[in-house]
This record gives structure tokens, sequence and C-alpha cells, in this order.
């Protein structure tokens, strides 16, 4: 009996440590002391924002200082998968003498002590008019489709308690909403990057992700949790380009011609200029639609093929490649792939960024938008100007495509062309 109760107690006793948030958290997740309304947890990804998001809502709900929570992403299944369910999800860090009960069908979370965590998307926002709150968790803010309306449904019934408080985890953009947030009376704002939490994560990620992305702008805000204000002389800005994304719930209408834009590099090395590959589709009325980026760092084979798969999956009417620098080698390549595969040859007899005015028209006329998140080429169309030294391939890719869908270079051939070169202007 003793043996059996020394067990039990030393199994308390681990649990215990395992579930110690105090123990295992760096400073930069601790919550912070004094009296704030809101804290903001803006860091890179990897960081540890969803784990420190679930432990300041277990924390509330331990010490009895909120019992009718919000938790809100930018979708229904992004608050399920991550927030809920995720590795790092209340359902994980909840130990399990006081673990809540979920109820998917509900979208609600109920504790042993009485409180409850009741599920809500950024994306119907307007389900949070009538409920009310003591203490939310938001992740991903910069994520949603209209950040300050869901904020200001939010805000509307955070007011149940003495304080109640929000805790908000999200990778930055340059979007002013979230600027504006940092600077309101009782926020306290934690930073944090990708690289603090390395003991946590696979150094093959972290080589990889050191290797592509450090010191470019895109790892500034997606590693280092940084925000990258838009260029003022871009021709596209974070707005403009969150007008321009297709509601998630809107289902596409039929398309009736595709196209594969590719801007290829003509080297592979770990500091060479990465391969364009954009998908774009266009419905019956011409409304244009940016379905895939798959760009990337890759040899000649491994972009042919990628550029085929695309071809293939989307049932596209050609890939759309750029030959200035490789010249018949490009559609070469192609087809030594897979010979059936239509290309057509384009030739630059302008600048990338006198090429780029027309297309960055149509945005502003509402006739392009993106399907899902794109950050790497929305990063790309925000940041270039005619002055930037880096060549912003995945825009390329996309100026190509869609060019050539607005204003075809010739009449598409009926077999797979040959190395022929029609020249845009």
């Amino acid at each position: 009996m003793r043996a059996v109760l020394r067990a039990t107690c030393h199994k308390r006793q681990q649990d215990k440590h395992r579930y110690d948030w105090g123990r295992m958290a760096r400073p930069s997740q601790r919550a912070p002391l004094g009296d704030w309304r809101l804290w903001l947890i803006i860091a890179g990804r990897g960081f540890g924002k969803t784990r420190t998001g679930a432990e300041t809502v277990r924390s509330w709900v331990e010490s009895g200082c909120a019992k009718r929570l919000c938790l809100l992403g930018a979708n229904m299944d992004d608050v399920r998968k991550v927030m809920v369910e995720g590795e790092s999800g209340l359902l994980q860090v909840c130990p399990p003498w006081n673990r809540p009960t979920f109820y998917p069908s509900r979208g609600v979370l109920e504790w042993p002590s009485g409180a409850v965590a009741t599920l809500y998307s950024g994306h119907n926002y307007e389900k949070l008019r009538g409920p009310q709150f003591d203490g939310a968790w938001v992740d991903e803010l910069a994520k949603f489709e209209d950040p300050e309306a869901a904020w200001d449904q939010l805000m509307m019934g955070m007011r149940l308690g003495k304080t109640p408080r929000v805790v908000v985890t999200t990778t930055p953009k340059p979007s002013p909403f979230l600027r504006r947030l940092c600077t309101l009376s009782g926020a306290v704002v934690s930073r944090g990057s990708t690289f603090e939490n390395k003991k946590n994560l696979s150094p093959a990620y972290l080589e990889a992700m050191k290797q592509r992305y450090e010191g470019t702008k895109l790892g500034k805000q997606e590693l280092e949790g940084q925000f990258v204000a838009a260029e003022e002389n871009a021709l596209w800005s974070y707005d403009l380009l969150k007008n321009c994304r297709w509601p998630q719930e809107k289902p596409l209408p039929n398309l009736v011609s595709c196209l594969v834009g590719v801007d290829p590099s003509v080297t592979s090395g770990e500091a060479s200029d990465e391969t364009g590959i954009v998908v774009v589709g266009k419905d019956a009325q011409g409304v244009l639609y940016v379905l895939e980026d798959i760009s990337g760092r890759m040899d000649a084979l491994t972009w042919a093929r990628r550029a085929i798969e695309a071809y293939k999956r989307h049932e596209a009417d050609a890939i759309v490649a750029e030959v200035n620098n490789g010249g018949d080698l490009v559609t070469r390549v192609i087809h030594d792939v897979d010979e059936t595969v239509w290309v057509r040859a384009v030739r630059a007899l302008r600048g990338k960024w006198m090429r780029a005015q027309p297309v960055a028209a149509l945005y502003a006329q509402a006739r392009v938008f993106h399907v899902g998140e794109m950050a790497a080429l929305e990063q790309q169309m925000i940041t270039y100007t005619p002055q930037a030294s880096s060549s912003p391939d995945r825009l390329d890719a996309l100026v190509w495509a869609v060019s050539e869908m607005i204003h075809p270079s010739h009449k598409a051939p009926s077999t797979p062309p040959g190395p022929k070169i029609w020249s845009l202007g």
C-alpha cells in the first residue's frame, strides 16, 4: 500500500512539474505585471505564441479571474485546430485535473470550475454581437479579413468583471490597425523572434529558414516579428491587397482560362534568385484570380516539374515563361519533362516597373483577387520600387501571367509550341 501511495505521489509531482508553465516560460512569454487591459504578443513563427496564449487563458481560469471567455481566430477551422486541439492548444496545456471538456457541436469549452470559453471566427464576427466576456484570446489578428471590424465587435462585449483582459498572439503584417493597437492606453507589447525558441524547433527547420530568409524583408516580418512597412512608392499597398482578397466563404466562379506564369532563375545556388511560379485564372467576366504562388529556389528540372504539375492541376491553357536570360533553353527544359505542355515563351522589352504598372491598375479596379494567403508574393508587391536591388521573381511571374491573360501576345497554338519567342512591350 505504501509503495502504491509513493508511486501516486511521485506521479502527481511529475504532472505538476510537467504543467508548470512558470518554470518553462521564457521572460517574453510571461504575462505582464500591473494593471493592463491588452497584451499583444507580436513575434515570429515558431516563437511559441500559441502556447503563450493558451497558458494565459489557463491561468485566468485557474485563478478564477475569468469565467466567460472568447476564443477568436481568423476562421473556425483555425480556432479549433490551433487554439483548442493543436499541440500547444488549450486541451494540451491544461492539466488532467483541470482540463476542459470540448463540445465541438456547440463550439464551447467547459472547465470543471464552470468557466466557459466560446469559439468565434473573425470571418463571421457578427456573431460577437450580444455575448459578453471577462477574458479573450485573439490569435493571428493580422490574418483576419477585416481585423478592425472583428475587434470592434469583441471590444463591445468585453464588459464582465472588474478588469476584462485580452491577449493577442500574432505574426505582424504592415497593418495600420495593428500598429494603432500597440499604442493604446493599457496595452503591453511583447516582441520576439523564431530563434528564441530554438530548443523546441527542428535544427533543420531553423537552418533552412536562416539560409532562405535571413536579411530579407519577409524574414524580418515572419521570423523576427518586426513590422515591415510598405514602401511609399510601391504600386501596391497592404490595404489594396486586403481589399483584393477573395472571401473564404464565397465559391469561386467557373474559370474559362488559366495560365502558369514562370520567371526562371538561371542559377540554383543558395545565393541565387528564386524562380517565380504563379497561377492565374480568369472567369467569363474577365475578372482574374491568383490561385497559387509556388515559387522557390530550385534547379531547372525542379522548377519545370513544379510548373507542369500546376499546369495539370489547374488544367491551364499554357505556361507563360520569360526567356530573357535562358533563351530557348527555358522552353526546352519544360518540354524535356513533358513535350505535350503548351508553352508561351515571352521576352521583356520594358523594365519590370513599367510592366507591373498596368497590372497594379487592375488591382485598383478590383479586377484581380487573391485566393488565400500568399505572404511572400504580397511582401514583394508592397515593397518593390524602381530602386529595389533584389529581383522580385514572384511578382515577375504574376505580371507575366496577368499581362498575357489580359493582352495575349499571340493566339494560343493548337499544338505544343517549339521555342518560338513572342515579345511584350
